[in-house]
């Protein structure tokens, strides 16, 4: 496993060591003394969540705050994916920047989201299998989101607007200039 520093600090991109022959592969996925070791993280993952989508769907960008505020590790099982994270934390040198990285299950590459950040992908390929680990639970009452297209992030989501496939939910979130003052993590 190799780790790559982004530009928003504790925003990680995870290379994992992959095995295989003729018979095919086998990487190890997560170890949590290796993430520890390789990133100085010490987080205690408790939850699992996969989605299949076709393309175009765009899911986010979501995250949940307070005591139930929670940090991802994401990867792609299935197909390719544009994957997003803001900084939402306002003490942080990268309040409001965004990072881009594009996942695939041809990559096996792994991207740690840490708590604080808004969430989200877009589908590139035909379908998209995504799988992420949580380390807090998911808690209703403190889920909020920033909408993708705000003018003030202007994120590519490499997909044209008419090829956007996006919940109700996630087409009436409010810009980041609406909710900053409320944010807690």
């Amino acid at each position: 496993m190799t780790v790559e520093q982004t530009k928003l600090a504790d925003c990680i991109i995870i290379h994992d060591t992959v095995f295989g022959d003729n018979r095919g592969y086998f990487f190890e996925s997560f170890n949590k003394k290796t993430f520890f070791d390789k990133t100085g993280l010490d987080v205690n993952f408790i939850q699992d969540n996969q989605s299949k989508s076709s393309k175009g769907v765009l899911r986010g960008l979501h995250f949940q705050h307070g005591a139930y505020a929670q940090a991802k590790l994401v990867r792609v099982l299935e197909g390719k994916v544009l994957d997003v994270a803001v900084d939402l934390r306002r003490e942080s040198p990268t309040f409001k920047q965004y990072i881009t990285v594009e996942l695939s299950a041809e990559s096996r590459t792994q991207f740690f989201v840490p708590r604080g950040f808004a969430h989200g992908f877009a589908v590139l390929s035909e379908t998209a299998t995504f799988f992420y680990k949580c380390d807090n639970l998911y808690h209703k009452a403190a889920e909020g989101g920033v909408i993708y297209n705000d003018p003030e992030l202007n994120i590519d989501w490499q997909l044209s607007a008419d090829e956007l496939l996006i919940s109700e939910k996630d087409q009436v979130l409010p810009k980041l200039s609406e909710m900053i003052e409320s944010l807690q993590f």
